[in-house]
């Protein structure tokens, strides 16, 4: 299939490792111009110095005003943005009766405002060009809350609804908005997941894996290269008339419709 990618510029927070540096492969792969940013600077550049066209930003978008710059200096190195993957940290674990505000806020800052203050600024672009692609990471907690990351369920459950929103306001202008959901994708993410599940429960990580891979009936937990796959499809010419979708890679862990 020709995901017409050649020659686009993508921009993907969050990808210097994981799910994130999985995609910046697969879309780098069919031609497009990659812009890597984390927080850690000499990996991300490392990592960007190995894809066909692409650049590393070390950026941590927690600071005042790091989204405008991180676009700014993304639009420096190619030009304007066509694809946008929303791509980032999850907060930590923890149950829905200890959030603080503080903790509350923190995640919705996380989760919500970085995503909509970096599409607020290359979504103006795409309108105008008649051609753009939004493609949110999110999570399966969206339809189905997981237990113990209450934070996660609260900020990803708000980016959700701002993108499913957002996907019928722009659709007549050539724009298209998504969100792809992982289930268990075998990350440093899922690792630290797993550890503190085993905490809690006495368990080792390798148990508390096992157990986790037992909820899954593809009975193992994804590749992030697979994730990638679905995003690139979804980033690309072929997928202009799929849009306010949640697209679930879980292997079947979700059982609702």
């Amino acid at each position: 299939m020709d995901t017409g990618l050649k020659g686009k510029n993508v921009l993907i927070p969050g990808s210097s490792a994981g799910i994130g540096l999985a995609i910046a492969r697969a879309l780098a792969n069919e031609g497009a111009n990659v812009v890597l940013a984390a927080r850690r600077q000499e990996t991300v550049q490392a990592e960007a110095a190995k894809l066909p066209s692409a650049v590393g930003i070390g950026m941590d978008l927690n600071e005042e005003g790091a989204p405008a710059r991180l676009v700014e200096q993304a639009e420096q190195a190619f030009g304007p943005i066509d694809v946008l993957v929303l791509n980032g940290g999850g907060p930590p674990p923890g149950g829905a009766a200890d959030i603080t505000d503080e903790q509350a806020l923190a995640a919705v800052h996380q989760l919500l405002l970085q995503h909509i203050r970096l599409t607020n600024l290359v979504l103006p672009g795409m309108r105008q060009r008649g051609w753009g692609r939004i493609v949110a990471v999110g999570s399966s907690g969206v339809q189905s809350p997981l237990p113990n990351l209450s934070l996660s369920n609260i900020g990803r459950a708000g980016l959700a609804g701002y993108l499913k929103t957002l996907a019928a306001e722009v659709a007549a202008d050539g724009v298209t908005v998504n969100m792809v959901l992982p289930g268990r994708i075998d990350t440093d993410r899922v690792a630290s997941l797993d550890i503190a599940a085993a905490k809690r429960t006495g368990a080792t990580p390798a148990e508390a894996r096992k157990s986790s891979e037992a909820t899954i009936p593809a009975g193992r937990y994804g590749k992030p290269e697979e994730f990638a796959a679905v995003v690139a499809f979804l980033a690309g010419a072929p997928a202009a008339y799929v849009t306010g979708e949640q697209i679930r890679c879980d292997g079947g862990l979700v059982r609702s419709y």
